[in-house]
């Protein structure tokens, strides 16, 4: 299809409008145009898509299973388009706002402790951070920054290292006090919490310690780390984490290890930001910040009283 036969934004504002109200005019009220205005372009847009959007039933407008299909394409070309205008409306001037994507439990243990500050020496930059799970492309989602865990090599990207990682097992002081852990293999006494990003870890976790258990891949699942730790903390079995993220809770007794071996990572905790932003302010001055402070904040510091 070429581009002039594309539908027009103004046709797929006047179809969504008429197919929420299911009414033309008041579509038309709500656009500010002429009820007349608001018919031609949905029967242009009809035109275009060589289907009928709308038909009248005792004088009452419907959706045609056609247009209710078209409706839901419609409202995320509507709404992408309205994001994306947003995004440059944003973009430079008096503020500049920085995508960030994070893993949600480094998100939340690592990296927000450390912006603390930003918004001070910074206060053109306004942050939007979300959490991402799933793999993703920087440039299609528009990110700026991201935080990820892996080889260190990201499509296009520049990397930067900041931590690495050793997993340990944790559980609750009451579910230890009902085991007897003299092995390894004894913390299978203990439900085993699993994270769906790592479906490895308990295996490698034994493996390591030459030990072997048709265990390993047995027990609930979790999306993050963080409700990882929250499962055991509420005593529902031990989960296999990375040591920073669980400091807090062991410094203050939450938590405890039933078996002291901490498993190397292979990989390791990243910054990562597409090439060709590598200069511009915002970008810079993220990057900058985070690495003074990479180092420098510990990753639990208890408060004062």
């Amino acid at each position: 299809m070429s581009r002039r036969h594309l539908p027009s934004l103004a046709g797929l504002q006047c179809f969504e409008a008429a197919a929420r109200h299911l009414s033309f005019t008041r579509a038309a009220d709500e656009l500010s145009l002429t009820q007349s205005a608001v018919s031609k372009q949905v029967a242009q847009l009809e035109s275009v898509l060589e289907h009928p959007l709308f038909r009248r039933i005792r004088r009452r407008l419907h959706l045609t299973p056609e247009g209710a299909v078209y409706l839901s394409e419609a409202r995320k070309i509507l709404a992408q388009v309205e994001m994306s205008t947003r995004y440059m409306q944003s973009y430079g001037g008096e503020s500049d706002v920085l995508n960030v994507a994070t893993l949600p439990t480094f998100g939340a243990r690592w990296l927000i402790p450390r912006l603390n500050g930003f918004r001070f020496r910074y206060p053109r930059i306004n942050l939007n951070i979300s959490n991402r799970v799933e793999p993703f492309d920087l440039h299609q989602e528009r990110i700026d920054v991201a935080f990820f865990f892996g080889h260190g090599a990201w499509p296009r990207a520049e990397c930067i290292k900041l931590l690495d990682e050793e997993m340990i097992a944790v559980c609750s002081p009451e579910a230890l006090q009902r085991v007897a852990i003299d092995q390894p293999l004894d913390v299978t006494q203990l439900v085993l919490l699993q994270s769906a990003t790592r479906p490895e870890a308990w295996h490698d976790w034994f493996e390591a310690q030459q030990q072997y258990t048709e265990h390993s891949y047995h027990g609930p699942r979790f999306d993050t780390f963080y409700m990882a730790l929250r499962a055991a903390q509420a005593g529902c079995g031990v989960a296999l984490v990375p040591r920073f993220l669980a400091e807090e809770e062991l410094q203050e007794g939450k938590l405890v290890m039933p078996w002291p071996f901490a498993l190397k990572s292979r990989d390791a905790y990243y910054m990562a930001y597409p090439e060709h932003m590598a200069e511009l302010y915002k970008v810079r001055s993220f990057i900058e910040w985070i690495r003074e402070r990479a180092t420098a904040m510990p990753e639990y510091a208890p408060q004062s009283a």
